[in-house]
């Protein structure tokens, strides 16, 4: 499963992806931070259509490994409660040269956001948020 309620672990993700024909390791984590357009921000929730989204991440790692055969990647998402400083996504891309590593680190990470069902509600000490996928307001603050 790609998605994960349980702290995200990128070291043993490249561990198990690396091969010795490998020249290239990118390794991306998106870290919780304390603040989001202007406002504080206190820990996040993530929530997911399961298996919506478990299909729409093979979707695209299935097209990754078209585009660019013999690169090596993996993705995590993490869904429930996280703090200030977790991991709420990890994805590790494995390749013979950095160029085709960063690519895919980059339009994988970009296709999850604009494709996968999870959202995100931001908890602050002036109230909760949802925030859409393009990290604009998905709903209304609650104060």
């Amino acid at each position: 499963m790609r998605l994960t309620s349980h702290p995200i672990d990128t070291a043993a993700l490249r561990s198990a992806l690396v091969r010795t024909t490998d020249g290239a390791v990118v390794v991306f984590e998106g870290i919780v931070r304390d603040h989001h357009e202007g406002r504080a921000v206190s820990h996040l929730e993530y929530e997911a259509y399961g298996s919506m989204a478990e299909r729409e991440i093979e979707t695209i790692l299935e097209s990754i490994h078209t585009k660019y055969p013999g690169v090596a990647v993996e993705i995590r998402h993490r869904t429930g409660s996280l703090r200030i400083g977790e991991i709420a996504v990890a994805i590790v891309a494995v390749a013979s040269h950095r160029a085709e590593a960063f690519a895919v680190c980059r339009e994988v990470i970009d296709r999850v956001k604009e494709t996968v069902p999870i959202w995100k509600k931001e908890y602050g000490p002036d109230g909760e948020r949802w925030v859409g996928w393009q990290g604009e307001e998905a709903g209304k603050t609650n104060a």
